[in-house]
């Protein structure tokens, strides 16, 4: 069956922010296609709920809470999740954000931490996953980036040149690691998640449908079937892409900042 190659049966999985939102859904994703789950966050309530949720899926869970931004702490969940699997095939860079600022209140450091979080951080993942990786004969590793990477707003300046730059790593990786490690990248739109929901209100949900051609929000779920595709071996033949899952943008975003000319 055709369809079965979206399976992931006995594989391991890792997904970065995974206690809420695009991560949840994609660590719940996996385990139902027959995944075993890593859940890292920086909160152990919400990583415990959902590793919980996956063992209910009939697959085995692992809650690591960790701040991607710390090496040490990147090396030690790498280190329990081989430990605890003895295997990784599927790593999934989730973990980052910066939020808006005007680019002449946007400062070097606010600067920098936005592509320590979003970029430097899943390099560094990459790195310590891959040699398992090839020890079991190979993987897909699928990072989370965003439509800002490629579109324009003002406010964006830190966060879209931070995703912009995930996203050529991943072209760049995608050649380097072939054939034995696919690295592919999802330009992600507005989703409606816990952390946009309370944005949304005061008419601006509708302001934004408006602006998106598909006139809706993505769900988690949109985004999750994404990943699985990209992470299964029905996308075997994907490495170093960037597939934009974004309801359509074709030029600037659907978020309605409203920043006045300078």
């Amino acid at each position: 069956m055709i369809l079965d190659r979206f399976r992931l049966d006995e594989k391991v999985a890792l997904v970065t922010g995974a206690g809420r939102g695009i991560g949840e859904g994609i660590a719940l994703a996996f385990a139902e296609m027959g995944a075993h789950v890593v859940c890292a966050a920086r909160s152990r309530e919400q990583i415990d709920a959902v590793a919980e949720r996956v063992r209910g899926l009939g697959r085995r869970a692992l809650a690591i809470p960790c701040d991607v931004n710390e090496r040490a702490q990147l090396e030690e969940l790498v280190a329990q999740a081989a430990k605890e699997f003895g295997r990784i095939d599927v790593l999934v860079n989730n973990a980052g954000g910066t939020p808006p600022q005007p680019a002449l209140r946007t400062s070097e450091r606010m600067f920098e931490n936005a592509l320590r979080f979003n970029v430097t951080s899943a390099f560094l993942l990459t790195r310590l996953v891959v040699p398992h990786m090839l020890e079991g004969g190979g993987g897909a590793i699928v990072n989370i980036s965003s439509a800002m990477s490629w579109v324009v707003d003002r406010g964006f300046v830190a966060y879209g040149t931070a995703k912009a730059a995930l996203s050529h790593m991943t072209r760049l990786l995608g050649y380097e690691l072939a054939p034995r490690v696919r690295v592919n990248a999802l330009a992600v739109g507005s989703v409606e998640t816990s952390a946009l929901a309370p944005f949304l209100g005061g008419g601006v949900r509708e302001r934004m449908e408006s602006l998106t051609p598909m006139r809706r929000l993505g769900t988690v779920e949109d985004i999750a079937l994404a990943a699985l595709y990209l992470a299964s071996p029905a996308g075997s033949f994907v490495t170093g892409k960037v597939f934009e899952v974004d309801g359509g943008l074709a030029a600037t975003s659907n978020m309605p900042l409203g920043l006045p000319d300078l």
